[in-house]
């Protein structure tokens, strides 16, 4: 059995994650699902100064703490950055590492860097130019209405600061042996098809489609679940 850690994207918490790890821990596994500081049930916590390394530093110390090993970690969207900094920092942790339709940072680059030309922007919020707003659900495609309840009741502002601070990588992750990119390409081209092209390209990469939107927990958690047990090595 195998041991996930399972980080969500910006603007909502680990509610996101229950479909996929009720199925996980059924099959057996351990499932941890962190919510990152200052999102979701911890919004009360939010306040100037959160950053990415504010959020990488909130999973390594669930690792830390946990005693974690061995570990499926699975980052999904901007989490890919979070995800991306724990395992350069702790890759003798890590079994697997799974990007769930996210960005995957390069050195020295923030995740305003990475999105493409004419790709949907998020906004700040009017006078609170640390925090930036979620962006509409329509953004990620025509939404089902799983995706527009889970919004309209969880989604909140995401500290601005953990879209420009900018990675410091120093290679830790390339030694990890399996890695597993799954890419939501409906409707494409997305965010993330540049990291789809280039990883398809990577003889060290496993490369997976999912013909749904961006949020693969609501919208397809039954193949998501059979993909990321998949990454198990």
């Amino acid at each position: 059995m195998a041991t996930f850690v399972l980080v969500h994207g910006a603007w909502v918490g680990s509610p996101i994650w229950r479909p996929i790890a009720a199925t996980l821990r059924g099959a057996g596994h351990e499932v941890y699902t962190p919510t990152l500081t200052g999102i979701g049930e911890r919004r009360h916590l939010l306040r100037p100064g959160i950053d990415l390394a504010t959020h990488v530093q909130d999973v390594r110390e669930l690792i830390t703490y946990e005693d974690l090993s061995d570990i499926v970690l699975v980052g999904h969207s901007y989490a890919g950055m979070v995800v991306s900094g724990v395992a350069d920092a702790i890759p003798g942790r890590l079994a697997s590492l799974v990007y769930l339709d996210a960005f995957v940072p390069e050195n020295g680059r923030c995740l305003f860097d990475l999105l493409p030309p004419g790709m949907p922007r998020a906004d700040p919020v009017p006078g609170m130019e640390w925090l930036t707003a979620p962006l509409p659900v329509e953004a990620y495609g025509k939404p089902s209405v799983a995706v527009v309840e889970f919004s309209k009741r969880y989604r909140c502002p995401h500290p601005t600061a953990c879209f420009t601070q900018t990675m410091s990588l120093t290679g830790g992750i390339d030694g990890i042996p399996h890695k597993t990119y799954i890419y939501c390409n409906d409707p494409a081209p997305t965010t993330f098809t540049p990291f789809y092209e280039k990883l398809t390209a990577r003889p060290d990469w496993i490369v997976r489609t999912l013909p749904c939107t961006h949020l693969a927990q609501l919208d397809m958690p039954r193949e998501l679940t059979v993909m990321l047990q998949q990454a198990i090595p």
